[in-house]
């Protein structure tokens, strides 16, 4: 199944959900995110969606996704980091995701709902930080709405300005996984000594 039959599947409940699940529970790192949220904007521009309501669903369940992530690593603490390795749970992922949040601090919750993997692991490490919960929310609120309101607008802006859009949503969405995962692959470098 593409993305575009996905989304348009799913609807704004399905929407929900698997939004809600890549923010909120580590082993969905898998899901599409900004992708995703891109082509819903661009079916949008095309009368498949309410770009208004479309908006506030994403917005909203990022949010309560990236909450309940907290609320897990508030909960489970250490527990989390003596996980053995397993096909929806990398080490590696976690440990990125560690020094992403040890750089950025409490901005990362910010910028890590832009970058995959990170966006789904970022909200427990909160949690397991201790950071506290008013603080984190003023971030999370702030993130959701930037994230949602930006990537599907820019969807919903292209898809308006670009005779059948659906034909360029595929090569489109490629690019903005491509862009995601730039901030990963600088990380990556930056640490990698030089020989």
């Amino acid at each position: 199944m593409s993305i575009l039959d996905l989304v348009q599947s799913a609807g704004y409940i399905g929407l929900f959900i698997i939004v809600f699940a890549e923010s909120s529970i580590f082993f969905n790192f898998f899901l599409p995110g900004s992708s995703l949220l891109f082509a819903a904007g661009a079916l949008a521009s095309q009368g498949f969606f309410n770009i208004f309501i479309l908006i506030l669903v994403l917005g909203v369940s990022a949010i309560l996704g990236d909450s309940f992530g907290y609320w897990i690593g508030a909960r489970m603490g250490p527990a989390i980091f003596k996980r053995e390795e397993s096909r929806f749970f990398s080490k590696k992922h976690l440990k990125l995701t560690e020094d992403f949040y040890e750089r950025h601090g409490s901005k990362a919750v910010i910028i890590g709902r832009f970058v995959p993997v990170v966006r789904s692991f970022i909200p427990m490490l909160a949690g397991v930080g201790s950071m506290k919960y008013r603080t984190f929310l003023t971030y999370n609120v702030f993130g959701g709405i930037l994230w949602s309101v930006g990537v599907t607008s820019i969807g919903f802006i292209l898809g308006n300005q670009i005779q059948d859009i659906e034909s360029f949503i595929l090569p489109m969405v490629a690019v903005v996984i491509v862009i995601s995962f730039l901030p990963i692959v600088f990380e990556v470098l930056r640490k990698k000594p030089l020989s």
